[in-house]
């Protein structure tokens, strides 16, 4: 009868001698079994849209992270044999895949014949962005409507300096001293403030006008009208301002008139990733990244050793166009500005 030789015997032990114990090590089994549950129950929160309340809501946000995560931790249960936990992830991945990869494709249209406006978002920091830098961009990108955030009275004075007011001399202007609370919207086009939108305790401005844009020459005497909102969602840092997170989702989500046009620009702080946020597009908006397949480009935070996110959109009416859409750093602020080139229908 062979004689199994030991690791004294310079061969290889026999399968479950010790170092088959080893690779089998219950620990090590344990801790990828681990991995796959919880992979797996993040996969069905985000699949399913069961996030609720905090911290659940912030985590969505690094679904695209955890999908980048869940095929290297595959590729490891497997080097370890542990397959079912392999299958789990692999099976994980896959799905997560299915909710995040299609905003990385373009889609819908890039001109939808009517009238071309460049819009411009950015948070402000507390009003630290710098004027200048702002104003340079609004003249180099030539934008017709800019929305700012977390925006200061001192800072609408910067910008008035630097020389806002001559590119842009129609305002809304909720500016708060309190800094995070203030938002604007600035216009080379005539402005109807419509009201409302102002600061509360755990809420911060969101002022919405009308623009009129020029007669484009369908023979009605009517100008295009373009309703836009600075938005600027309190983040989910906290149970109760995760409540007000998703109670101001929800009322941006709320039915308005069916014949205008309507644009949301701003910091959502939310994701595509977060069943509200897909709640606000089924409402009637699509994200002008996504329609351009730059779904997943950060923009915040800038500067900081964390993962990026995409919190700040510009998310537009179905029926208009999106030609073009850039994300820039701007000194003084942890938020990239998003400027997108959007078109209305043309007349029928």
């Amino acid at each position: 009868m062979e004689r199994v030789q030991g690791p004294g015997d310079g061969t290889e032990p026999a399968e479950g001698g010790a170092a088959g114990s080893r690779r089998r090590s219950p620990a090590v089994t344990a801790l990828v079994v681990l991995a796959a549950v919880g992979f797996a129950v993040f996969a069905l929160l985000r699949v399913l849209g069961l996030e609720r309340g905090w911290p659940l809501v912030p985590a969505l946000a690094f679904t695209p992270h955890v999908l980048a995560a869940a095929p290297v931790v595959a590729v490891a249960a497997g080097l370890l044999r542990r397959w079912r936990s392999m299958a789990v992830l692999t099976a994980v991945t896959l799905v997560l895949a299915a909710a995040v990869v299609p905003r990385t494709v373009p889609f819908g249209v890039t001109s939808a014949g009517g009238p071309v406006v460049r819009i411009m978002t950015l948070n402000a920091l507390g009003g630290g962005a710098d004027a200048a830098e702002v104003v340079s961009l609004v003249r180099d990108r030539r934008v017709d409507v800019l929305t700012l955030q977390e925006v200061t009275p001192d800072l609408v004075r910067e910008l008035s300096a630097a020389g806002l007011d001559d590119l842009l001399p129609h305002a809304v202007d909720r500016s708060d001293p309190r800094g995070v609370h203030g938002s604007t919207i600035h216009s080379a086009l005539p402005l109807t403030d419509t009201g409302g939108g102002e600061a509360g305790r755990d809420t911060f401005a969101m002022p919405t006008a009308v623009v009129r844009l020029p007669e484009d020459g369908d023979g009605d005497g009517e100008d295009d009208v373009l309703e836009v909102t600075s938005v600027h969602v309190p983040p989910p840092l906290t149970p109760s301002y995760t409540d007000s997170w998703q109670g101001e989702l929800e009322r941006l989500a709320e039915a308005g008139d069916p014949g205008t046009m309507r644009v949301l620009a701003g910091d959502f702080n939310a994701t595509l990733d977060h069943a509200a946020m897909r709640a606000l597009l089924d409402a009637g908006y699509l994200s002008s990244a996504a329609v351009r397949g730059e779904g997943l480009e950060p923009t915040w935070p800038v500067g900081r050793a964390l993962p990026g996110l995409t919190i700040d959109h510009v998310l537009v009416d179905p029926w208009m166009g999106v030609a073009h859409l850039e994300a820039v750093e701007v000194t003084g602020t942890d938020h990239r500005a998003v400027l997108v080139e959007v078109s209305l229908p043309s007349p029928r």
